[in-house]
């Protein structure tokens, strides 16, 4: 069974390219066969799926515009789409119609809490979400659960019911690996480090709908 994952926020640099290029890649070593689409016109994650190494877990490039989704390939088994910073109405509701699961990375500061909330409130307003076809989960970006930043995030999430799936610390191996094609996932020395932020938001994703 395909399983079709959506990475959004409104918000430019709150993330989504980061958690889109991981993903792709943690699942492609473990043998599925990734699509990663990009709608952003700045095309980070495409930028970076050219960049990648051939001899690394293949990872193919799903077809996708600004302004249209085009299905993945069948024989896809996980399709990753990054979205645009300012995705609402018509386009958001036609990505949500692609998707079983939606990843919104939210930053823990007032500026970026704000900028989310109507995203929120219009998320809970389309048919998809409403009829339960779509689950949201959101992960906390550069934040760690100890501090006091990660319990204002909890309680501004608490307002829209929303599951914190996880967080993702702050780390300068994450910009590196924008710029090379190469992911965390991709270096065996890593896995351990970073399986305890990760591994909540893997099982989230490969657990049943």
């Amino acid at each position: 069974m395909m399983r079709r994952i959506l990475v959004a926020n409104p918000k430019g640099g709150s993330g989504k390219s980061t958690l889109a290029v991981h993903l792709a890649s943690w699942f492609a070593r473990n043998d599925e066969i990734v699509y990663l689409g990009d709608m952003d016109r700045q095309h980070s994650s495409r930028y970076w799926l050219e960049a990648r190494p051939r001899h690394l877990a293949a990872i193919r490039h799903w077809e996708v515009s600004e302004e249209e989704v085009t299905p993945p390939p069948k024989h896809c088994s996980i399709a990753i789409l990054d979205t645009p910073a300012g995705l609402h109405g018509k386009r958001l509701k036609q990505v949500l119609n692609e998707v079983e699961r939606v990843v919104v990375p939210v930053s823990p500061s007032r500026f970026d809490m704000l900028a989310t909330r109507e995203f929120f409130e219009e998320l809970a307003n389309t048919k998809a979400v409403r009829k339960e076809r779509v689950d949201i989960g959101v992960v906390g970006m550069r934040v760690d659960p100890r501090t006091h930043a990660y319990q204002q995030l909890r309680e501004f999430l608490d307002q829209f019911d929303l599951p914190v799936i996880t967080c993702i610390s702050q780390s300068q191996r994450y910009l590196q690996a924008a710029d090379t094609g190469i992911t965390l996932f991709d270096n065996d020395a890593n896995h351990v480090a970073i399986d305890s932020q990760w591994r909540p938001l893997l099982d989230w994703l490969v657990s049943r709908h």
